[in-house]
């Protein structure tokens, strides 16, 4: 049975939560992939999960230019070419205004922004050739509204969609199309760690999951699957008239009056 991307060749950022889930849905539906991210323990597990696919996981930090660079034309080089960009990786970090030092607010710029812009950057020069393609960053809905002490991580994230929209723009010409994704609570590591950063005395992870859970009006958190499953909308034909848009994937989260 034919796959929705077959001969489709995507890029995507992280190697767990997200990025793994809408790696694994491409290559799942025929695409080849190319997966990337830093911890060898998740790239392991993100190989052992795509056992039989055509999914390659790579090591690279985002934080290095150079390493973004090197990424992209290694993929590109292997099938000749690249169809789908996903920016998934990111790091979620906690600071206000009085205590975010600059080695935190840059660390956050170079993975949650920079490297959205850079891992696209060099990927439209393989896309133009291919007659298109589909970009989407994974943001947030923090990239809207935010919680208190997010004062890093809730500035890139409402950079992202600035920088979706502009590339929406500027890329139309040349038939590829960039949107944004923007989950609330979604269970994957980084919903994990921020479970342990902000668990009260005596709460633990599941506790607090299920406390964020309880924010959002369908009553629960959402699944990686669940996200993937719009990502992989987003860059399919389905969505050939979709362009510069953010799409949120949050429960109903930002619809919702907490009064």
């Amino acid at each position: 049975m034919a796959g929705e991307f077959d001969g489709k060749v995507a890029l995507v950022t992280g190697s767990s939560g997200i990025g793994l889930g809408a790696a694994l849905k491409f290559a799942r539906e025929g695409a080849s992939v190319h997966l990337c991210g830093i911890d060898e323990a998740l790239n392991r597990a993100a190989r052992e999960q795509a056992e039989g696919l055509a999914l390659t996981v790579h090591r690279v930090d985002l934080a290095v230019p150079e390493q973004i660079g090197m990424f992209v034309e290694t993929a590109a080089a292997d099938p000749g070419g690249i169809d789908i960009v996903v920016n998934a990786a990111g790091i979620q970090t906690y600071g206000t205004i009085e205590d975010t030092d600059l080695d935190h607010w840059e660390r956050v710029m170079a993975i949650n922004l920079r490297a959205c812009y850079l891992t696209a950057h060099h990927a439209y020069w393989h896309m133009k050739p291919r007659g298109g393609g589909a970009i989407v960053h994974v943001s947030s809905v923090q990239g809207h509204a935010n919680q208190y002490g997010v004062l890093a991580y809730a500035t890139a994230k409402g950079a992202v969609h600035a920088l979706t929209r502009a590339m929406a723009v500027d890329c139309a010409r040349d038939n590829i199309r960039v949107n944004s994704v923007s989950p609330g609570s979604i269970r994957t590591p980084l919903l994990e760690y921020g479970a342990e950063q902000l668990a009260g005395e005596g709460q633990g992870v599941e506790e607090m999951i299920a406390q964020f859970g309880k924010a959002h009006p369908i009553g629960r958190v959402g699944t990686i699957e669940e996200t993937a499953e719009l990502i992989a909308f987003l860059a399919g034909d389905r969505a050939g008239f979709c362009t510069g848009g953010d799409y949120l994937v949050d429960g109903g989260l930002l619809a919702h009056i907490g009064v």
